[in-house]
């Protein structure tokens, strides 16, 4: 698993975040952790799979029917686009 060090950090935000951390019964290193993870993916953020999958049955697309669409499919190589 890859490690981060961070350099310069001021002493007030590393006291904040040692008592950040003991309010939420973690180390200063688990907090740090659950902050950058909240920072990074957030609750909210949109997952493309599931979103698919949502739009997918709300519009009553089956297992049949993406099979019928795989089995009309090309599938030789698209031509590049040519500028000529």
């Amino acid at each position: 698993m890859p490690a981060v060090t961070i350099r310069n950090l001021a002493d007030e935000t590393h006291r904040a975040l040692k008592v950040r951390a003991a309010q939420n019964n973690r180390s200063t290193e688990a907090e740090m952790r659950a902050i950058l993870d909240a920072a990074v993916r957030p609750q909210g953020r949109l997952r493309l799979g599931t979103a698919l999958a949502e739009m997918s049955r709300r519009i009553g697309l089956t297992n049949a029917d993406v099979e019928v669409l795989e089995q009309r499919r090309d599938t030789k190589p698209a031509e590049p686009l040519r500028f000529e």
